[in-house]
């Protein structure tokens, strides 16, 4: 089914029931005069600032956004881009696009001014709906943009190149358009992370997209009286599609602004949330404040929360354990996808599996996996391949980009560009991505199995391995350490530690510095290789 089915069945069955909240500790004082249904909250004393929408407002929302566009000329199958920031104007927005039967171009808020045109450009977006926080961006590309965009401006003092979205979409009808969608419609346009150079643009259905809400909430066992906890950014499909399980269900779901831990329990606590998705690195600030007394958790409600859940990166097993010292009731589950397989979930470890941490899992709902050598042949349960996914979240292809497609899909088949293996019960261990792995004098080095291990050592906050080029290995494993905050620690620690390590998996070379991490908490590795990738060839050198 289209995905705007399932909007337009919430909003007939819950129509007064809330859909979505959006919580946000860290706004002014400014700010809250200019968005006058902020609602001032203040229990326990912490203050913070809460807007909400029913089903019903959420849908005809998305219907005013629907009939301004196709009162602008806009009609199915145009292209129009989104760059905004979490807020509870981003869904209706979305879902307004694709019930025009145009496609969503969703763009990820850290892009350059450059990075925005260009993925302007490669969807031919006609439409741009952007925030207050991208106005300097957006003026730098303005003069590179065709006169006939349409740049949608969400926020207050609208700029004289751009259409007031708020008022404009005050005036349109409420009522959804006529438009027939099919399930087999493109219904959006998402970019890879674009680690290795410009992103491509995934081409994703609507039956991708609702068959990604199914899962979801067949996975987490997603009921109507759940409350979901959203905080990583919307436009990419790791957040999108957990937050689908909630649109499946017809259950509410919370947007947070912030990461630190005092706001993401406050809002568990005050909102009743019994789901949460984060990110390595939030789970690990949790798990350090709460080490180091900065927060108590009998000062917060969280004995409804059911179940944590990890995704977008290797989960080290060792964080996991200590988390459930914490909460030892949690459920626990990891996802495993990318976008061009509508993101999280064609390989779940499973809510029942617990003991097998450390794997990605097994096959999600309705999906298939295999893992393959160098000529595309399955090797033999134990041994290193690359990890293939089949199902109906396969993106169509890369968007004008017939041979990148070529690359990765093969009868129906994509292949992930990440190494795994598959132990003697079915599960499946990421080993590291394809381009990652480190050839140090002819041996395989795998980055995520020494970031594990270093993940274990009590002084390490985060933890990233990258090959560094040397005369005369080839390459070395290089340890880029972040310790936690308070302690000290030194290269001969992280040295005796490693002494448990074999020894052609050691560390050659330790540095102490801060772990970059993008959006959806994916370590930029380029980043490092790029900072740090001299350093060996210098040493070499001096020495020489």
């Amino acid at each position: 089914m289209p995905i705007t089915d399932l909007l337009e069945r919430n909003s007939k069955l819950y129509g007064d029931e809330v859909a979505l909240v959006e919580i946000n500790p860290e706004i002014t004082e400014l700010q809250r005069v200019t968005w006058k249904e902020y609602e001032l909250i203040q229990p326990s004393g912490n203050t913070y600032y809460r807007r909400q929408i029913t089903w019903r407002v959420f849908d005809e929302k998305a219907n005013r956004v629907s009939n301004l566009l196709m009162s602008r000329g806009i009609c199915a199958g145009q292209k129009v881009a989104i760059l905004l920031m979490n807020c509870l104007e981003w869904l209706p927005i979305y879902f307004g696009i694709l019930k025009a039967g145009a496609i969503a171009v969703p763009l990820n808020f850290r892009y350059t001014a450059d990075e925005i045109a260009y993925c302007i450009k490669k969807a031919d977006a006609d439409v741009l709906f952007y925030g207050p926080e991208f106005i300097g961006r957006i003026e730098d590309i303005s003069g590179s943009l065709s006169k006939n965009h349409l740049l949608f401006y969400v926020g207050d003092s609208c700029p004289a190149y751009a259409d007031d979205y708020f008022k404009m979409v005050s005036n349109c009808e409420s009522t959804a358009p006529k438009i027939l969608i099919q399930e087999s419609d493109i219904a959006a346009i998402y970019y890879s992370s674009g680690t290795t150079g410009f992103p491509k643009a995934i081409l994703l259905t609507h039956q991708a997209l609702s068959q990604s809400a199914q899962m979801e909430a067949t996975h987490h066992e997603t009921t109507k009286d759940d409350v979901f906890l959203c905080i990583p950014p919307l436009y990419h499909t790791g957040a999108k599609m957990h937050w689908f399980g909630s649109l499946y269900t017809g259950s509410r779901a919370v947007l947070l602004k912030g990461t630190n831990p005092k706001s993401i329990l406050s809002a568990v606590s005050n909102e009743g949330c019994t789901i949460v998705w984060l990110l390595v690195p939030w789970a690990q600030d949790i798990l350090v404040a709460l080490d180091n007394g900065e927060i108590k958790l009998e000062n917060y409600r969280t004995s409804q929360w059911r179940l944590m859940h990890i995704g977008a990166q290797p989960v080290p097993p060792s964080l996991i354990r200590h988390w459930l010292e914490y909460f030892p009731n949690h459920k626990y589950d990891t996802n495993y996808g990318l976008s061009e397989s509508t993101g999280p979930g064609c390989v779940h470890l499973g809510l029942e599996n617990i003991h097998k941490v450390g794997a990605i899992g097994v096959p999600g709902f309705g999906w298939k996996t295999k893992i393959v050598d160098e000529q595309g042949n399955e090797v033999e349960q134990g041994n290193v391949g690359e990890l293939c996914v089949k199902g109906p979240g396969v993106m169509v292809g890369y968007y004008k980009d017939p041979d990148a497609t070529a690359e990765v899909l093969e009868n129906g088949w994509l292949h992930t560009g990440d190494m795994a293996k598959q132990d003697e019960d079915g599960f499946i261990y990421l080993v590291d991505r394809k381009k990652d792995v480190i050839i140090s004098g002819g041996e395989n080095l795998y980055p995520v199995q020494i970031e594990a291990f270093l993940s274990a050592m009590p002084k390490v906050h985060d933890v990233a391995v990258i090959g560094l080029p040397d005369k005369r290995l080839g390459e070395i494993a290089a340890a880029i350490i972040q310790v936690k905050a308070g302690m000290e620690c030194t290269e001969e620690e992280i040295n005796r530690f490693c002494m448990d390590l074999p020894r052609y998996k050691r560390p050659r070379t330790i540095i102490f510095a801060d772990v970059p991490r993008n959006g959806t908490g994916k370590i930029e590795k380029p980043a490092l290789r790029k900072k740090y990738g001299s350093l060996t060839l210098i040493e070499d050198e001096n020495n020489s």
